[in-house]
């Protein structure tokens, strides 16, 4: 480590304090190592900012010394986007910066700080009488910084849309150190250029969000859950198209389950049972709701479902008594996901399509990696409602799975050869190959094969602009190399 690097980190360390430097080697590790296991990080210097201020000036620093800049929210991104790469890198963890700074039921606001986790400020919102809409499985751990940064989705996008719906304005420290203060709550302002949607989904690469107004909505006051048996996946769209038509703007959440995950859901979490006497091809788990108390929701869902069950459109189904069956069909939902992973090897991607394709591209995928993998279990699921296909691909079942990890090694390491036949449909019907996930490392190198050369131009010329040293977050989203590349000056037609 040079001398102009050791001093570097002193002034950081000094700029944070003792409480804001992480140097407990266990404590450490959780910074490094990303959610799925596929990537572990290099860094020189971990800290734990407590205010902007505490920011900009280690990002000034920082960038001073060229050192690469790694912001981190919860850590449970799923593309090794908060991975950081390089032994003199500084981690910028905003963890510490958890305080919401105003809440205003009437201007239906709340300001918070990027550390705060996301359950948090739903708690907030309802202790104000206001619901902030963004849910996922990680709410319980993750910030909304990192839910920013990645422009978040979840069950709820369907109505209430994604992060870049539900942001009024950022404070976002730039990678000269430069704070700009975005934090406005106005639901229209025209006066050129929206900054905030620069830093939305930009993966820290353009630089910290320390803060952010957040739309509220009004509370529900009725919520009716309905989980209803089909025989194939068109069918899930054609439901869908008739509850969105009958139900208009009460259709809140909207989710396909495949019965391979509801096996394995029921197979490895505790308290998970089919709600059904007998399995079915396909489920759709979907939401109502209304925030007007007294609004006969469960008359009208009732209704409903005796047209689609006389049309022959559902087998069976369950609507949800109570508040807690609500939740029990919910958890199926999550604990497919936390179950795949004791089935052995999965290969995850995370696409989208048109809503009105969404069928025809799973039985696509479906057909093509069980024709390359002999035995794969394909595992399609998702917020269908708005295009967005969680398709996953579990190993061959196996009798030796806990005792013989070498199929499962051989079984990953083919990634590339599905990530191409999986991606390569998605494109060619016009789909993205990262519906909510984010770039990061995992799919960067792919992303030039699938995003037109011009949207590329017009990104690098961005990162270009405010980050000309390229370091805040060097390596995700785009290869050094390739900006880089990019930097270089081009010769003038003569």
């Amino acid at each position: 480590m040079t001398s102009a690097i050791e001093a570097a980190f002193k002034a950081i360390r000094a700029a944070v304090g003792p409480k804001g430097v992480v140097d407990d080697p266990q404590e450490l590790e959780r910074y490094l190592t990303e959610t799925r296991g596929m990537y572990r990080g290099r860094t020189g210097l971990v800290v734990r900012p407590a205010s902007t201020a505490e920011v900009a000036e280690v990002v000034r620093l920082a960038a001073a010394a060229r050192l690469p800049i790694v912001p981190q929210g919860g850590n449970t991104g799923l593309c090794g986007g908060a991975v950081p790469q390089d032994e003199h890198a500084v981690l910028v963890s905003l963890g510490r910066m958890n305080r919401i700074r105003a809440i205003d039921p009437a201007d239906f606001t709340i300001t918070t700080e990027a550390g705060c986790i996301l359950a948090d400020i739903q708690k907030a919102a309802e202790a104000a009488d206001r619901l902030f809409p963004l849910s996922l499985g990680a709410e319980g751990s993750c910030e909304i910084g990192g839910n920013l940064s990645t422009n978040a989705g979840g069950i709820g996008v369907l109505h209430y849309g994604n992060m870049r719906d539900l942001c009024l304005g950022l404070e976002v420290v730039l990678p000269d150190g430069r704070i700009w203060n975005g934090l406005g709550a106005l639901r229209k302002d025209n006066t050129g250029y929206d900054l905030k949607q620069l830093f939305i989904g930009a993966e820290g690469t353009l630089g910290i969000i320390t803060a952010a107004t957040l739309k509220l909505f009004p509370r529900p006051r009725e919520i009716e859950t309905a989980f209803l048996a089909l025989a194939k996946a068109s069918d899930a769209m054609e439901l869908f198209a008739r509850a969105r038509a009958a139900s208009g703007d009460q259709l809140t959440a909207f989710e396909l389950i495949p019965r391979r995950g509801l096996d394995f859901a029921a197979r490895h979490v505790a308290g998970i049972v089919d709600p059904m006497d007998r399995p079915h091809a396909w489920y759709a788990l979907f939401d109502v709701s209304s925030s007007r108390p007294g609004s006969n929701l469960r008359a009208s869902l009732e209704t409903f479902l005796s047209e689609v069950a006389e049309a022959g459109l559902i087998a069976d189904g369950v609507l949800a008594s109570s508040e807690q069956q609500s939740q029990q069909l919910w958890r199926i939902r999550e604990a497919m996901v936390e179950a795949q992973k004791y089935e052995g090897g999965s290969i995850k991607h995370d696409v989208s399509v048109a809503v009105s394709r969404v069928a025809e591209c799973i039985e696509r995928l479906t057909v093509a990696v069980e024709a390359r993998i002999l035995g794969c279990r394909p595992l399609a699921f998702g917020h269908v409602g708005d295009g967005n296909i969680h398709f996953n691909v579990s190993e061959p079942a196996r009798p030796d799975l806990k005792t013989d990890p070498a199929p499962t090694k051989a079984f990953l390491a083919r990634r590339l050869e599905l990530n191409d036949i999986v991606h390569g449909i998605v494109a060619e019907m016009g789909g993205s190959i990262s519906a909510e996930h984010g770039i990061g490392i995992l799919k960067r190198d792919e992303l030039p094969r699938y995003k037109p050369a011009v949207a590329l131009d017009l990104m690098r010329a961005v990162k270009r602009a405010l980050d000309p040293d390229d370091v805040m977050n060097p390596g995700k989203v785009f290869t050094l190399d390739e900006l880089k590349a990019e930097a270089r000056p081009r010769r003038r037609a003569r």
